[in-house]
């Protein structure tokens, strides 16, 4: 197809004119656009620390805030197309379309975001605490919208999908404040079981990290055809578990060695269907 030059100088007029009659509509959307963001930002900075203020839950605050700030970027979003003179509500129709069919291929994410809002809203734990879910123990680290970030005791980082989390089984080692360790001490026939009780009682009692109330328990767990076993049931703080556990284990040894009292392995009992 031939083009000749009178041609070409109406199609460079026509669309000078178009980019003309267009750009304040361009320019505005725009300018929009820019501001839009600014401001969402700035307000999501505001009601962040409007939260922190009152002393809000800080995982409470960040999953408004996220939840918040991706609601005023489809408002924008919405508000831009709209400015340029695309139909909001064609937009709208053609979105929630999208939005079903985005739905249905997503559906583990929609059950980790209603996870998440499950777990804000019946707090099984919050950021700081010890827990026990899907096999692992860990520090929580961040609940995030979508799944749950866990710090274990050797530094690793773990993310569990907050629908797993919350529709599995929570143990929450921290919720109350304190722990209880239980201990067994195996020990031979030959021995004298109130003077093991008596050294373990001691140990116990010379710890000031071992909780005076609720009190601690020493007795007979069993009676094994090696051994006689002893439980030790300390009580503790969470921040000072791991450390009463390790202590009354050693300090234990170094009094039974000291008296004469003989440590004895531990066996596995066979019951019948092993025999």
């Amino acid at each position: 197809m031939y083009l000749s030059p009178e041609h070409l100088t109406n199609y460079a007029e026509t669309f000078i004119n178009v980019l003309i009659d267009y750009s304040p509509k361009l320019i505005s959307a725009f300018l929009i656009l820019f501001v839009g963001l600014y401001a969402i930002r700035i307000i999501n900075r505001s009601i962040r620390k409007i939260m922190i203020k009152r002393e809000l839950e800080p995982t409470l605050t960040k999953f408004l805030t996220d939840i918040l700030l991706w609601v005023l970027r489809v408002l924008l979003f919405v508000t831009f197309i709209e400015k340029l003179g695309i139909g909001a509500s064609s937009f709208v129709a053609i979105l929630g379309a999208m939005g079903l069919a985005v739905g249905l291929s997503l559906q583990g994410s929609l059950s980790n975001f209603a996870g998440g809002v499950l777990i804000i809203l019946f707090k099984p734990f919050k950021v700081g605490d010890t827990i026990e879910a899907q096999g692992i123990i860990a520090s929580v680290s961040e609940i995030q919208i979508f799944s749950t970030k866990l710090i274990t005791s050797n530094n690793q980082t773990v993310f569990i999908p907050n629908g797993a989390l919350s529709n599995g089984t929570i143990i929450n080692h921290s919720m109350q404040g304190y722990r209880r360790a239980d201990l067994t001490f195996a020990i031979s026939y030959d021995s004298d079981i109130k003077k093991a009780k008596d050294i373990i009682t001691n140990v116990l009692t010379a710890n000031p990290k071992v909780l005076k109330t609720p009190g601690f328990e020493v007795s007979v767990k069993s009676l094994t055809d090696t051994a006689i076993q002893l439980a030790v049931r300390p009580w503790a703080t969470n921040e000072n578990f791991g450390s009463i556990t390790s202590d009354t284990l050693e300090n234990c040894k170094i009094a039974f060695d000291a008296a004469g009292i003989s440590i004895q392995p531990f066996v596995k009992e066979l019951s019948k269907n092993d025999a």
